[in-house]
């Protein structure tokens, strides 16, 4: 069975991960990774998303984090400050800055970023696992925020060293009117026996993918099922800022609000004009209530236990989903 996710970062690593123990040998997964918080940082570029994904599921990721590499240390950081350069509330890890060199040379030397994430990944063996892990564009996308005021700040900038705390008016991704989906994305989604929209951040992760140039269209009119995961339990995010983001677009941070920001297939026009891209929609037993009235709205919708505790019960929500929709 082929599947395609669309992920962010921590949340869409550990839904793949149970996935890939759901499928076992039988895997054949492309993940579509968010670019949109790479940036440039200490001469190197950094691509969060890609390689919490990548750490993930090739076993190095610092497991009480959720990103970054585990048995970490950070001394190039701290000399780098006492020389007082770069972030000091951005910190890359030793191992970690190997991964960020690595890329950073490859792609001076020509090679796209698509490539380079290849390259990348035949260390950690993503492949033997029937996994393919591609960036949503080769060419680079950066999420920025508006700040009241007028300021434009790197979604990192935010994200990480504010907190989500400085009220925002808008995201812009600066580059995207240039960007094309990386080879092989359109093919992916086109050619899947089922996609997943993983519990990853509906605004600045999966709707940065879905920004990208043909993506949304590939996913509304694609031949295979398409089914969410709600990254929302009982009104509020599992982890992060999601709630911020959803109230900086005006979307209730609730579950079925969620679904209905996505939209679906073959239903009405978003307010944008744009089509919806879920047949399915996933979501915890503390929001069961909004089953039926999904249903009633011609949605395929279930309530199960989302909560991606370990392994295992992460296998079982990609079990609930992929059921869904009858795989």
């Amino acid at each position: 069975m082929k599947v395609t996710v669309l992920s962010g970062g921590v949340g869409g690593a550990r839904f793949t991960r149970g996935l890939l123990a759901l499928l076992d040998d039988d895997a054949d997964v492309t993940v579509v990774a968010n670019t949109g918080d790479d940036m440039w940082l200490h001469g190197v570029r950094v691509c969060p998303d890609l390689d919490t994904l990548m750490y993930t599921l090739g076993g190095a990721v610092h497991e009480e984090q959720g990103w970054g590499r585990r048995d970490e240390s950070s001394r190039v950081s701290a000399d780098l400050a006492a020389y007082d350069v770069g972030w000091e509330w951005f910190t890359l890890g030793d191992l970690d800055l190997a991964t960020h060199l690595a890329r950073t040379q490859w792609l001076r030397e020509g090679l796209t970023l698509s490539q380079a994430t290849e390259r990348l990944c035949r260390r950690w063996g993503l492949a033997a696992q029937g996994v393919r892990l591609l960036p949503m564009a080769d060419e680079p996308v950066e999420t920025h925020v508006r700040v009241a005021g007028g300021d434009l700040l790197h979604f990192e900038e935010w994200w990480v060293r504010h907190r989500a705390a400085l009220p925002a008016t808008a995201f812009v991704q600066v580059g995207l009117e240039s960007a094309a989906p990386a080879p092989g994305v359109l093919e992916a989604v086109r050619d899947a026996d089922v996609v997943v929209v993983p519990p990853s951040n509906p605004v600045v992760s999966v709707g940065t993918i879905l920004a990208v140039p043909g993506v949304r269209d590939a996913l509304a009119t694609t031949p295979a099922p398409v089914v969410g995961v709600s990254p929302i339990i009982g009104g509020a995010p599992v982890r992060g800022m999601a709630a911020e983001c959803l109230a900086t677009i005006g979307v209730d941070a609730t579950a079925e609000a969620v679904a209905r920001h996505y939209g679906l297939r073959g239903g009405a026009l978003g307010a944008d004009g744009t089509p919806g891209v879920l047949d399915a929609w996933l979501l915890d037993t503390a929001d069961e209530d909004a089953v039926g009235r999904l249903r009633a709205s011609g949605w395929r919708a279930a309530a199960a236990d989302t909560l991606m505790r370990d392994v295992p019960a992460t296998a079982r929500i990609a079990a609930a989903a992929l059921a869904l929709v009858g795989r």
